[in-house]
């Protein structure tokens, strides 16, 4: 279940005057089974939503958003490593998470329906939470690109986060930030997590092929919003699309040009057809795109390279194509080429090495790359 869902069952509990206990990870170490921002609420009914370990920590988590939603403070509560007790409380993984516990209702947390609004409408907006310090735990500042909500107890200290909180919105990341009380960033007195709720990155897929059906199937459970493009009508219909978001005729360069493109959009050239891709992949190329992929054999690709050259672009910007696009798996059927096409563009998000992990050492789970490493 996904973080929005989760806030959907918060906002239908609250509307009917109830309380829930939320739970969220705020911040993880070394191989932790869930990322900042994965939460789970617990109903006045007993009812568990969501997840934040995949298992391990649920029942003690549960307990505690019992214990909180009865009136104990907010509590911030760190969970480790559990090998040496097997009754012990931990994560069998052999990480270590935080987790905030708050009891959500309409007076600890009025702006919540609003947030769910914003979520709901792809609004991208940020929720920042003290959730260690002197100051006032629990409490919530909401920011917007445009405006905010709520204080965190000082309007210095708004200032600040809000400032930092729209920075990570742009990047879609979410993490604890340190600050001091009246907002200065080179102290750390407080702790606040700051969770970005930012519209689904997107996934352009050029050229209404088969392959292409199945990399839309892919990308859609990766949680992307995906658009298939093709300048040829009859083939990008929503008949042969119907999981796409968006299925648009236009030429594949024009659209790019038109269309919003940032540090998290993924681009797929499966035309192969030096008419579209010349172009396409020339303007592709001066966007911040995090990865574009391009279909064709290992000769089409050398033509491809040559063509490119003549259109004057330099071989920094031609290194960002991966071409043949996907990893090697011995994929076939266009459902296999979708997954290597998926596995690609995660190794490419989080530095993963593409190899069996049977044949690696060291953690399983990787932190994201910087934007300018991608």
């Amino acid at each position: 279940m996904t973080v929005q869902e989760v806030m959907r069952e918060l906002v239908a509990a609250v509307g009917d005057g109830g309380r829930t206990g939320l739970v969220t990870v705020v911040s993880t170490f070394k191989s932790a089974p869930r990322q900042p921002g994965a939460s789970m609420a617990v109903t006045q009914a007993g009812e568990a939503v969501g997840s934040v370990s995949g298992g391990c920590i649920e029942g003690a988590v549960y307990e505690l958003a019992q214990e909180v939603m009865a009136g104990r403070p907010p509590v911030l509560q760190r969970y480790g490593i559990s090998d040496d007790d097997a009754f012990a409380v931990g994560l069998t993984c052999g990480g270590i998470i935080d987790v905030f516990v708050e009891a959500v209702d309409h007076e600890t947390f009025p702006t919540l329906v609003d947030v769910a609004g914003s979520v709901d409408a792809a609004e991208p907006v940020a929720v920042a939470t003290v959730v260690a310090g002197p100051g006032d735990i629990g409490a919530h500042l909401v920011v917007w690109p445009d405006r905010t909500a709520g204080t965190l107890g000082g309007r210095r200290l708004d200032d600040a986060v809000a400032d930092d909180a729209r920075g990570m919105l742009d990047q879609g990341m979410t993490a604890i930030r340190r600050y001091g009380a009246s907002g200065e960033r080179r102290l750390d007195d407080l702790e606040v997590f700051v969770q970005s709720f930012a519209p689904r990155p997107r996934m352009l897929v050029f050229g209404a092929i088969d392959f292409a059906a199945a990399l839309v199937r892919v990308g859609r459970f990766l949680g992307y919003h995906v658009t298939v493009c093709d300048a040829r009508p009859v083939f990008a219909t929503r008949r042969r699309f119907p999981d796409a978001d968006e299925v648009v005729v236009k030429w594949p360069h024009d659209y790019l040009a038109s269309t919003p493109v940032d540090s998290r959009t993924v681009i797929c050239v499966l035309t192969h057809d030096p008419k579209f891709d010349v172009p396409l992949l020339a303007a592709a190329v001066g966007t911040p795109a995090a990865y574009i992929g391009v279909m064709g054999s290992r000769r089409t690709h050398h033509d491809r390279l040559a063509r490119l050259r003549a259109e004057g672009l330099t071989d920094a910007e031609l290194a960002r194509l991966a071409s043949p696009l996907g990893l090697d798996i011995g994929a076939r059927t266009p459902e296999e080429t979708a997954v290597s096409i998926a596995a690609e563009i995660i190794a490419a998000r989080w530095g993963g090495s593409g190899r069996r992990l049977s044949d690696t050492s060291g953690p399983i789970h990787r932190e994201p790359l910087a934007a300018d490493a991608v």
